[in-house]
């Protein structure tokens, strides 16, 4: 396989709405972000090792395009930094695990004794 073709999922993930909508949201700061560099598409592209289409998919929010997809353009644009952000301030969660009450240990039976 060469270099630079990607291998994608033959087809999209199903997404309900408000999921498509962030992805391309994700998409279009992600294509901000390379024009404030200055960067050319074709030049991301060939950093990131993906196609131009893949890159153009990456800049619309495409569902099709793999995770790794994603985190090679963002490192290409020096921006793989904010992914250690992801889930790092738990606020629900971490109200969850205090919240959950200790489970009862199962206390063992003694074996019957006979007399």
């Amino acid at each position: 396989m060469h270099p630079m073709v990607s291998v994608m999922p033959s087809s999209s993930p199903l997404l309900y709405p408000p999921q498509r909508k962030l992805l391309a949201e994700l998409g279009q700061r992600i294509r901000q972000a390379r024009l404030r560099r200055r960067f050319t598409a074709s030049l991301v592209a060939a950093r990131a090792d993906v196609s131009r289409q893949t890159l153009t998919k990456v800049e619309r929010g495409a569902p099709s395009v793999t995770m790794g997809t994603y985190l090679r353009v963002l490192t290409t644009l020096n921006l793989e930094t904010d992914l250690s952000k992801v889930a790092q301030d738990d606020v629900v969660g971490r109200r969850l695990l205090d919240a959950q009450l200790e489970t009862p240990r199962r206390v063992r039976k003694k074996p019957f004794a006979e007399t």
